[in-house]
């Protein structure tokens, strides 16, 4: 199958891509839709009314470009976009990359002192944001001694630039910057689960070899599918299932600029009706607590997916149970782009991240960087073409993490001896209890089996002998639950299937937990917290 410069080859019963010596992503993701009839097609529409088929995507993705190379950005030169979910967000990452430029979606959810860390880190040329974080970019920019040249609202809001007036002004016709398959293309930011924002640097065939091994061959995704995802753009998981999956087929995408609850994202579904739904555990396990009272038209969807942090196998029995909907469950990183390792439609082993996906291999490695045998866990290395190059401007740590076309995902798993992955925790979140290692998701899945738990987090602490043993913080279905008796019918629960080395000694009930923008729990934070008391 041939896709405008990019070809998808089988060979013995597997798939490889075969790239065109020039070659630039935004032309079998945007140009080629009105060649193939799809022009008068809708692409994206928003829960603001905004519609926008593929002719006006391509036409504004041109304009962008061009009304970036205006302002003087140049190639290769980083244009930061803390950019909400809406159709300029799709018409400046595509207008960047086909004038060869390199777009970096920033996650909305920081703040001033992370702003200020990646403008500074990045080097970049134009600073993109949607007025609602107007405050914290300016408080950012007022920090820095070298400030981005171009600074710029996606809405007008008074008298300067904005990306709609850029663009309302530039030519429509763009020729694609003459880039190859290997060349930089964007940029994401990690979210920052340990220590700092590292720059992941992708190139042009980064999106397709995820688009494809995944997003086809793993979802099958088809041109009359309905994406969405309530999981942002500017993160790599939601980047993928909101953007580049549909337009890899020809098919639409449905966005939502705020911050997804369990009642906004029902209401999505009922009003667009999509056939994919992408979300994260939490967000599951709330969605389930509001089922429980009321009701939401799931018909439209055939397909739920989950990834961000690992899916405990009670959230996706009770899911099944509630819609009759399954959930596929997954790992995907930043450096990797998306989804590497996945249950499948007609292959799923609930608590598993399921097997490979099409295109990629693993190893785990113990401590003397020696492959484990099946059922011994160890830290997961990722080989795939989706990779990212290096982080930018850290060349020890992509020494470290990076090795030989290797990934050190930074993730503990095992394989099982059926070929499925499990995971065990953080690298850095793994307990070491009576000189035993300990996952804490392994904890933490057996207490939200539990009717009254909604959320868990497990840590280490030390008790009065210096000893490590497993802490657990838990926000409850209802707060009002916490008292001395659950902590009992708590222990008591975890005693049915757990080692008693496992056991939770301690039990601390919780407003909320700390966590990336994905979903991932940052135990580091809980670490710190019991450190400092």
């Amino acid at each position: 199958m041939k896709n405008h410069n990019v070809e998808v080859i089988a060979s013995c019963g597997e798939e490889r891509l075969d790239f065109s010596p020039v070659f630039n992503v935004a032309v079998p993701f945007i140009d080629r839709h009105l060649q193939e009839g799809r022009a008068d097609k809708v692409v994206i529409r928003t829960n603001l009314g905004v519609e926008v088929t593929y002719a006006e995507l391509a036409e504004n993705v041109n304009r962008c470009g061009n009304a970036l190379l205006g302002l003087g950005v140049g190639r290769g030169e980083r244009v930061i976009m803390v950019v909400k979910d809406c159709a300029e967000f799709f018409y400046c990452f595509w207008g960047a990359i086909k004038a060869g430029l390199i777009p970096v979606p920033v996650n909305t959810l920081l703040r001033t002192k992370d702003y200020a860390y990646i403008i500074a880190d990045s080097g970049c040329a134009a600073v993109v944001y949607s007025p609602e974080f107007a405050a914290e970019i300016e408080a950012a920019l007022d920090q820095l001694e070298d400030r981005p040249t171009h600074c710029f609202p996606v809405e007008a809001t008074g008298e300067g630039d904005s990306l709609q007036r850029l663009i309302a002004a530039a030519a429509t016709d763009l020729e694609p910057a003459p880039t190859t398959a290997e060349d930089d293309c964007f940029w994401l930011y990690s979210s920052g689960s340990t220590g700092s924002p590292k720059g992941a640097v992708h190139c042009h065939r980064d999106m397709v070899v995820t688009s494809q091994f995944y997003g086809v061959q793993v979802l099958g995704i088809k041109e009359n599918d309905v994406c969405f995802s309530a999981a942002k753009l500017f993160f790599a998981y939601g980047l993928g299932n909101g953007m580049t999956f549909p337009l890899w087929v020809g098919a639409s995408t449905v966005l939502y600029d705020a911050r997804p609850t369990p009642q906004s994202t029902f209401e999505t579904i009922e009003q667009f009706k999509p056939t994919l739904y992408y979300g994260v555990p939490t967000l599951y396990a709330a969605q389930l607590q509001l089922l429980e009272t009321g009701s939401c038209d799931l018909s439209s969807v055939r397909l739920c997916v989950s990834a961000g942090e690992a899916l405990p196998a009670d959230i996706f029995n009770r899911w099944h149970r509630k819609t009759g909907l399954s959930i596929l469950d997954g790992i995907g990183s930043t450096e990797l782009l998306h989804i590497f390792i996945s249950n499948r439609v007609d292959d799923i082993k609930p608590g598993t991240s399921g097997r490979l996906v099409p295109g990629y291999q693993a190893k785990i490695l113990n401590d003397a960087a020696e492959q484990v045998t099946a059922g011994e866990s160890g830290q997961l290395w990722i080989r795939g073409d989706s990779t990212a190059r290096c982080y930018w401007n850290n060349p020890e740590k992509t020494a470290q993490t990076m090795v030989d076309g290797w990934l050190d995902t930074g993730d503990t798993y095992l394989q099982d001896q059926e070929g499925y992955f499990h995971y065990c925790g953080r690298n850095d979140d793994m307990l070491k209890v009576g000189g035993i290692w300990c996952s804490p998701f392994e904890i933490e899945a057996k207490l939200i089996e539990h009717p009254k738990v909604l959320e868990a987090a497990v840590v280490g602490k030390a008790d009065a002998a210096g000893l490590i043993k497993p802490e657990a913080h838990i926000i409850l279905q209802n707060p009002a639950a916490a008292d001395e008796a659950l902590t009992a019918e708590l222990l008591a629960h975890c005693k049915t299937g757990l080692a008693p080395y496992k056991y939770p000694r301690w039990f601390q009930f919780v407003a909320e937990l700390p966590k990336t923008a994905t979903g991932k729990i940052q135990r580091f934070k809980l670490r710190t917290k019991l450190g400092d008391e």
